[in-house]
């Protein structure tokens, strides 16, 4: 299923938040969105996944879901958002429950995404008994239990230390190459964008317009850390950003 946003403008009352915003989400690919401050990446977020309405223009589901798909549209967000008095497989469960699944199905879903998700001796653990990092990868297999066709991540890596983000990275990664995925990805980490994105979209300061769509065609296998192709894209996307950055911080320290 594709994602066809066209002509998303959005304004709070007086208060612009972004303008003309036109873009194609391609099945199978990861887009990620950056840009400065306030710029409304995670406002377009919601509106692609139904949370608001823009106050113009239009978001389009292309094509049919996966089959065996159950929700559409899937959320992983920054904090994680599990619940702590459930196991790692009860809050995989959860998002089964909802759907009437249980029982043998249910168990089959959650062993595949928990091995999927190299989660497979932690299905009876609490959230607290665990890193960051697994915090975070249960909600990504809480996510692909559902089997998206599109999954909407919100800064998923932001809230964890340098070197569990390039694991996370890694494991996204692997993912995407076992079982490819289609996921709109919003950071403000250009690394991670020049890292998964087959696209980057780069947004302007307030009101958001697309500046450029940077295509990354080198396969997700084989980015590494410090490949200096990388490095140079995300010099690029850093070059666009720069002054704008800086405007749009100046912007909220005056508010």
């Amino acid at each position: 299923m594709d994602i066809r946003l066209d002509g998303i403008s959005h304004s709070y009352d007086d208060f612009e938040v972004m303008r003309d915003i036109s873009l194609h989400i391609e099945s199978g690919q990861i887009v990620c969105i950056v840009g400065p401050s306030g710029c409304g990446k995670s406002t377009l977020l919601r509106f692609i996944g139904g949370l608001e309405r823009p106050s113009k223009g239009r978001v389009y589901q292309l094509g049919e879901p996966p089959e065996g798909c159950l929700n559409p549209l899937t959320y992983i967000f920054q904090d994680f958002a599990l619940l702590p008095w459930r196991s790692v497989a009860g809050n995989i469960s959860l998002v089964l429950e909802d759907h009437g699944i249980r029982g043998a199905r249910a168990k089959g879903i959650i062993d595949d995404v928990l091995a999927r998700t190299k989660l497979s001796e932690f299905g009876n653990a609490l959230p607290k008994q665990l890193s960051g990092g697994m915090k975070q990868r249960v909600a990504i297999a809480r996510a692909l239990a559902v089997n998206p066709a599109v999954m909407l991540m919100d800064e998923p890596l932001s809230a964890l230390d340098a070197q569990t983000r390039e694991l996370l990275m890694d494991d996204l990664v692997d993912l995407w190459v076992r079982q490819p995925f289609t996921a709109v990805y919003v950071t403000h980490n250009l690394a991670e964008a020049v890292r998964l994105g087959h696209k980057v979209v780069v947004l302007s300061r307030r009101p958001g317009q697309i500046r450029e769509v940077v295509e990354i065609d080198k396969p997700l296998q084989e980015r590494n850390f410090g490949d200096p192709e990388l490095d140079a894209q995300q010099k690029h996307l850093w070059e666009l950003m720069r002054d704008e950055a800086r405007a749009a911080d100046a912007e909220l320290i005056n508010v």
